[in-house]
């Protein structure tokens, strides 16, 4: 996973309904947050807790389908896009018929992606941070939460900034940041808040992805309640994951669907 990606394209909203871009750096995604060492037992053995002033590094043990369903997911995450795949090209093109539904698609490389707030024509050239699976993530959004996908797409809701985050480079962004909090590329969880994960994992297979739907609901929430522009990007980002933590680690939370955030999601 490229730690410095991120690179950041703003979109100015006008007044007569359409869309300018603008190029922006911003550093990368949100700082890790510490988070409570009191465990709540949820099915992995806790092995060791080493204190290091405010940060706590714990090691789990896992059992053989608990290693399995984590390593499914580390297969995904270590997917990169290759914009020769036939397979890649076909769920690119799907994203845009999700997208924009009777809106003829020119070519995979057109300026009509910046419409989605791609970056520039190609979008290929995005998915450094995420990988495919960040296209997966968007593909998933669009099919199973259809009318928040489009708010969030269209900037439907409350009162907008000037200059708006481009909706498919922010997804991407959060994948990258889900990717980053949940310590996905570890062989085992190493922070609490990995393992009640893995645990929502094991309920459901797809757990990444409903959880990347809320995360990205809860961004665009965070965004208007912040009265954020693209400068501020980064510190939504943080806020929203700070949110997310605080969610997980609730001691209710028995599937990806009980966390509050979730019941933001319409269908």
């Amino acid at each position: 996973m490229d730690q410095n990606a991120g690179s950041f394209l703003a979109v100015r909203r006008l007044s007569g309904g359409g869309i300018v871009h603008h190029h922006h750096s911003h550093s990368s995604p949100a700082e890790v947050v510490g988070v409570s060492t009191a465990w709540i037992g949820k099915g992995l053995s806790c092995v060791c807790a080493q204190r290091r002033d405010s940060d706590a590094r714990l090691s789990f043990d896992l059992s053989r389908i608990q290693e399995d369903c984590l390593q499914r997911l580390q297969k995904r995450i270590e997917v990169q896009y290759d914009s020769s795949n036939l397979e890649h090209q076909k769920a690119l093109k799907a994203l845009w018929r999700a997208s924009f539904p009777g809106t003829e698609l020119l070519g995979l490389v057109s300026d009509q992606w910046k419409e989605m707030g791609w970056q520039g024509k190609d979008p290929s050239t995005d998915f450094r941070g995420g990988g495919f699976i960040s296209l997966e993530n968007l593909l998933y959004f669009s099919k199973n939460f259809p009318k928040s996908f489009q708010e969030l797409l269209c900037k439907k809701n409350g009162d907008r900034a000037l200059w708006e985050y481009p909706f498919a480079v922010a997804g991407v962004n959060i994948t990258f940041m889900l990717i980053q909090m949940l310590d996905l590329q570890a062989a085992k969880p190493t922070s609490l808040i990995g393992a009640v994960f893995l645990n929502l994992l094991l309920e459901n297979d797809r757990a990444f992805d409903i959880l990347y739907c809320i995360t990205f609901k809860l961004m665009d929430q965070k965004w208007l309640e912040m009265h954020a522009t693209y400068m501020d990007f980064n510190s939504v980002i943080k806020s929203t994951r700070r949110q997310l933590e605080r969610e997980l680690l609730l001691e209710d939370i028995q599937r990806i669907e009980d966390m509050p955030s979730y019941r933001f999601l319409a269908r």
